[in-house]
């Protein structure tokens, strides 16, 4: 029998099968249908900082507009829940969902600064998250602003999210940091319970009959996941967060790669968004049907099996990888 169990975030999961932030997680229908596909857990669609934002400055505009003129203007304020809509449809979807889900439902913030995100949090905590994942994204233009700044603040961001909550709280990374590992063991540090790799950026394209720039969004593609496997290798057993890899998982053989490279989980999105619902169905039969051929019972066996750690020479090790794909094209070639 084989054991597909794991634990991500202290929580007890059925497979490594985690199905990420995209529109199919946007609706209770929907999360039935991904668990009965075989999703272990779901991460529900972002809310994004801005619309926090956007919020609460509509609402402090309309408080004090006019006030200076007419004490009586307070009978114009408008009512405080249509600055929530936003909001409170985030918290309605997840309750609802959690009503409805036998499996683990997370949500997901996704922003750059603390802004409205530490009291959201904590909303999002009491309507029944059973984790929260912090989906950071930052383009840093101004010269000023030193990558210790931004790595910095993104810190303090997990640390008070962390202080006001007590459910797990994983952080989506870029892979774009200078020094990924330091910034990890910062995160550690503060509590991060989970260090998700990567998130992707959403390049604009140039309209160059219009001259404009024109927003253009590409699903992954399977190769996305070599920097991935990469970076878990190198961070499995460093760090005490632990590690889920999103970005490019299409396959069973990806998922096995995720795993052995030390991830807890393998997440999937735009596979699901290729194939359908019942592509994660397949992926799970492929999953047990390879780990029986090669005489795997469980997944923990395999975790971190191609890790640096697995390697008498993790030094060498890096390096002589990097020489040896370089040369790889011309040896394949000649031979």
């Amino acid at each position: 029998m084989i054991d597909l169990s794991t634990e991500y975030l202290g929580l007890k999961l059925k497979s490594p099968l985690v199905v990420s932030s995209n529109p199919l997680t946007g609706s209770t229908e929907d999360v039935q249908r991904l668990e009965a596909a075989g999703a272990a857990a779901v991460v529900l669609p972002s809310i994004f900082e801005e619309q926090l934002t956007l919020e609460s400055n509509a609402l402090d505009a309309d408080l004090t507009r006019g006030t200076e003129s007419f004490s009586e203007t307070t009978g114009f304020f408008p009512a405080y829940d249509n600055f929530r809509q936003g909001q409170d449809t985030y918290l309605e979807l997840l309750r609802s969902a959690k009503k409805v889900a036998g499996i683990p439902v997370l949500a997901s913030l996704n922003g750059a600064t603390a802004g409205g995100w530490v009291a959201f949090a904590k909303e999002i905590e009491q309507a029944g998250a059973d984790a929260l994942e912090l989906n950071t994204y930052s383009l840093p233009i101004d010269p000023r602003i030193s990558s210790s700044v931004i790595e910095d603040g993104l810190v303090e961001l997990v640390r008070q999210v962390k202080a006001c909550t007590k459910i797990p709280i994983a952080v989506k990374l870029s892979p774009q940091f200078t020094s990924i590992p330091s910034l990890a063991a910062k995160l550690d540090k503060v509590g991060a319970d989970g260090l998700v790799l990567f998130n992707r950026f959403y390049q604009p394209d140039f309209d160059i009959d219009n001259l404009n720039v024109a927003p253009r969004l590409t699903l992954s593609r399977p190769e996305e996941l070599l920097i991935r496997l990469h970076w878990a290798a190198i961070l499995y057993g460093t760090v005490k967060a632990q590690i889920a890899i999103t970005g490019g998982v299409h396959s069973a053989q990806d998922v096995l790669k995720s795993v052995m490279a030390g991830g807890q989980v393998a997440m999937l999105a735009s596979a699901l968004l290729f194939g359908g619902v019942s592509h994660l169905t397949a992926v799970q039969a492929e999953l047990v049907r390879w780990m029986e051929e090669h005489e795997y019972t469980s997944i923990w066996q395999m975790r971190g099996s191609l890790s640096r750690q697995s390697v008498p020479n993790p030094v060498a090790f890096e390096r002589g990888n990097y020489i040896k794909t370089l040369s790889s094209y011309t040896l394949r070639q000649s031979a």
